[in-house]
C-alpha cells in the first residue's frame, strides 16, 4: 500500500479529504443560505449542491493535501519543530494560503466554465480563495497532528521492539558467556592447577572472575570501549592458554587512539571463541590470532585449520553479533576465508554514539 510522506497510506488519505469536503461543503451551503448570499430553494437544491461542490472540492483538496504532506515532510528536514519553530510557522502558513489560492483559482475558473456563476466572478474568486486558505490551514493543521501521531506510535513500536530484542539478545548472550562446556573445562583445569601450582591457580581464579564480572557489567549496555574489550580479550585468551599451553598465541596491534572506539560488549568473545572451537589446536598445528585495528575496523584473523570431527557450525553466534550491531548502526560485521586465513571483521563505532555517517 502506497504511503504518502512515508506514513500516511492514500486510501486513508483519501477517506479524510472526502470527509473533509463534505463538512466544508455543508458548511459553506448552510452559510450561504442563512446570510442570504446564496439561499436553498428546497432539500433538492441542496442535494444537488451538496453533490456537485463535493465533487470540485475532492479533487480541489487532494490537490492541496498531497502538495500539503510533501510541504510537511521536506519542512520536517529543513525546520524541525524542536529547534526552529517561527520560521517553521511563517514558512507553513505562507505555504499553505498560497498553495490554497492557486488551486482555489483553477477550481472556480473550471466550475465557471462549467455553469457560470450568477454573482461577479472577481468577487466569487476572491470568496473561494478565503474559504480554500482557511480549510487549508485545517488540513495543513491537521496533517501535521496526523504525521505526528503516526511518527511517534511508529517511535514507541520501536523502542518497545527494540527493548524486546535488546532484553532477549542480553539473555542470550549472558547464557551464552556462561557456557557449561567453557565452565566445565575452567574448572577442570582449575583443579589441576590447585594441586600442582597454587600461586598459578589464583592468577587463575583472578582472570576468572575478572571475565565474570565483565560480563555482568556490560550486559546491559549498547556498547562498550575497545580498550575494555580487550582487557576482556586477555583475561580470557589467558584461561584458554591454560588449557592449550604455547600450542594457543595472540597478538595484539591497535592504535591507542582507536581504544576509545566502541563496539557491542562481548564481541570480540565470539569471534575467538568460534577460533578456538573450530580449529584444530595442539603441538603439530598451533592456532596463532592476529588482532589489529585502523581506519575504525577492528580484524580478527586466525590460519584456518578446520576440526575434522567437529560438528556443523550453526553460526547462531555470529548471527547474534551481526543483530546486536544492526540496533546501533548500519556498519554490520564481515566474516570471510582469505588465503587459508578466516578473517572477521569488526566495525569501530564512534564513542558519542553518533555514526550516522557511517550508516
Amino acid at each position: 500500500m502506497k504511503r504518502l510522506n512515508g506514513l500516511i497510506p492514500l486510501p486513508k488519505l483519501v477517506r479524510f479529504v472526502i470527509g473533509i469536503s463534505v463538512a466544508a461543503q455543508m458548511i459553506v451551503i448552510i452559510y450561504n443560505n442563512f446570510s442570504g448570499f446564496y439561499p436553498l430553494q428546497n432539500f433538492t437544491h441542496f442535494l444537488l449542491r451538496l453533490t456537485r461542490g463535493v465533487l470540485l472540492t475532492v479533487p480541489a483538496a487532494m490537490l492541496v493535501a498531497v502538495p500539503d504532506l510533501l510541504i510537511i515532510g521536506r519542512l520536517n528536514a529543513l525546520f524541525p519543530w524542536h529547534r526552529r519553530v517561527f520560521p517553521r510557522v511563517v514558512i507553513q502558513f505562507m505555504a499553505a494560503v498560497t498553495l490554497a489560492a492557486t488551486v482555489s483559482v483553477l477550481m472556480t475558473l473550471t466550475a465557471n466554465s462549467l455553469t457560470p456563476y450568477s454573482e461577479p466572478l472577481n468577487l466569487v474568486l476572491l470568496y473561494n480563495a478565503l474559504i480554500y486558505a482557511v480549510v487549508n490551514i485545517i488540513i495543513m493543521g491537521v496533517l501535521e497532528a496526523w504525521v505526528f501521531y503516526i511518527r511517534s506510535a511508529e517511535a514507541a513500536r520501536k523502542a518497545e521492539a527494540l527493548e524486546r530484542e535488546l532484553s532477549q539478545m542480553r539473555f542470550e548472550m549472558l547464557k551464552s558467556q556462561i557456557n557449561p562446556h567453557f565452565m566445565f573445562n575452567s574448572l577442570n583445569v582449575l583443579s589441576g592447577l590447585i594441586e600442582k601450582d597454587v600461586s598459578r591457580a589464583q592468577e587463575f581464579i583472578d582472570e576468572f572472575s575478572q571475565i565474570y564480572r565483565y560480563v555482568l557489567e556490560t550486559v546491559e549496555q549498547h556498547t562498550t570501549t575497545l580498550g575494555k574489550e580487550l582487557e576482556f580479550m586477555r583475561s580470557y585468551l589467558f584461561l584458554q592458554q591454560m588449557r592449550y599451553g604455547e600450542d594457543l598465541t595472540w597478538s595484539v596491534s591497535v592504535p591507542g587512539d582507536l581504544l576509545g572506539a566502541v563496539l557491542p560488549p562481548l564481541s570480540l568473545q565470539v569471534v575467538l571463541e568460534n577460533a578456538i572451537k573450530h580449529n584444530i589446536v595442539n603441538h603439530s598445528k598451533p592456532l596463532h590470532i592476529g588482532i589489529t585495528a585502523s581506519d575504525m575496523m577492528l580484524t580478527v584473523a586466525n590460519r584456518l585449520q578446520p576440526k575434522i570431527s567437529a560438528p556443523a557450525s550453526t553460526g547462531l553466534g555470529l548471527k547474534n553479533l551481526t543483530r546486536r550491531y544492526s540496533l546501533i548502526t548500519g556498519r554490520l560485521p564481515q566474516f570471510a576465508v582469505e588465503n587459508d586465513h578466516y578473517i572477521a571483521r569488526l566495525p569501530l563505532l564512534n564513542p558519542e554514539g553518533n555514526d550516522s555517517a557511517d550508516n
